[in-house]
């Protein structure tokens, strides 16, 4: 009899689960899979006439044709690489203190800090900088007030600023996975370390990095995929002269109605972001659902 009951549960708890399945498959289906399928389509196809279109590479070509649009995306991609590599450096101390050093009331403050530029939207982030940097901000007065600068600099549409921007926008979702990661890691491993002879380089290289690495993968592919795809910072802190990928994008797009290319683009896009993903889990050693359960 007990067998049989067993056996009778069985269906409904699997319909059970397909029910709370459906909303999340329908969403990714929806707003993922489909609009996916439809960059795809017309990517590869060109108009020859009033809505009379042919498959064609065309799109590619132009992309390979056209310095621009290659020096645009290299470029994108190596700030994006450099983005998330000062993000881990700087939050990865951040980090340690927060898991391994502070306690109590330290330790939820240090994180609510951490929060606190999240409260707000991207947009008041980037024009919070460009108040603090533009020429008549607040930080080019204080540099002449200080006897810096002669005159007021302007420290807006530079590379640095970019970075500075994509960085402060960043630091969040690389201390998260970091601290979820060094919280496990047993303290009495690194006090037998010492007690071996262990020096604090060799702690950091042998026990915490390695043991920390889902942590650190699954901070940086976020990061990356954060930085690469982001439109406003970039934008807003490089001005025209920004030279990001997703604005090129935004201009086939919006400005110029060519879809055709902007899905192209789009695809280029995310054709970097998974090669790009796919070497650091090959180089790392991780395999990516180990990682995104840290993310």
């Amino acid at each position: 009899m007990a067998a049989e009951g067993t056996g009778s549960q069985l269906p409904h708890a699997r319909l059970l689960f397909l029910l709370l399945l459906a909303p999340a498959a329908l969403w990714l289906f929806g707003l993922i899979v489909l609009p996916h399928l439809e960059l795809g389509i017309l990517s590869l196809r060109a108009r020859v006439a009033p809505r009379v279109y042919e498959v064609s590479l065309a799109q590619y070509q132009t992309f390979v044709e056209e310095p621009l649009y290659w020096h645009t995306f290299v470029r994108t991609a190596v700030v994006s690489i450099i983005v998330t590599a000062l993000t881990l450096l700087m939050a990865f101390p951040l980090a340690w203190t927060i898991a391994k050093i502070a306690r109590g009331r330290i330790r939820a403050t240090m994180f609510v800090l951490c929060l606190i530029p999240f409260w707000v939207s991207e947009t008041v982030r980037a024009l919070g900088w460009m108040i603090l940097l533009r020429e008549s901000g607040v930080l080019p007065g204080l540099m002449v007030s200080l006897g810096l600068t002669p005159a007021p600099v302007e420290l807006l549409y530079h590379d640095a600023t970019i970075v500075v921007g994509l960085v402060y926008t960043s630091m969040l979702f690389m201390v998260v996975p970091l601290i979820s990661a060094l919280e496990s890691l047993d303290d009495a491993l690194i006090e037998a370390a010492y007690d071996l002879g262990g020096n604090g380089w060799s702690i950091l290289r042998q026990i915490i990095i390695p043991h920390a690495a889902p942590g650190i993968v699954a901070g940086c592919i976020v990061v990356f995929m954060l930085t690469l795809g982001n439109y406003l910072t970039p934008t807003l802190l490089g001005g025209k002269s920004s030279q990001w990928f997703t604005e090129q994008i935004y201009t086939q797009f919006i400005t110029r109605f060519n879809w055709e290319q902007g899905a192209a683009f789009g695809f280029l896009l995310l054709g970097l972001s998974t090669a790009i993903v796919w070497v650091g889990l090959k180089l790392s050693g991780q395999k990516f659902g180990e990682v995104m359960q840290r993310a």
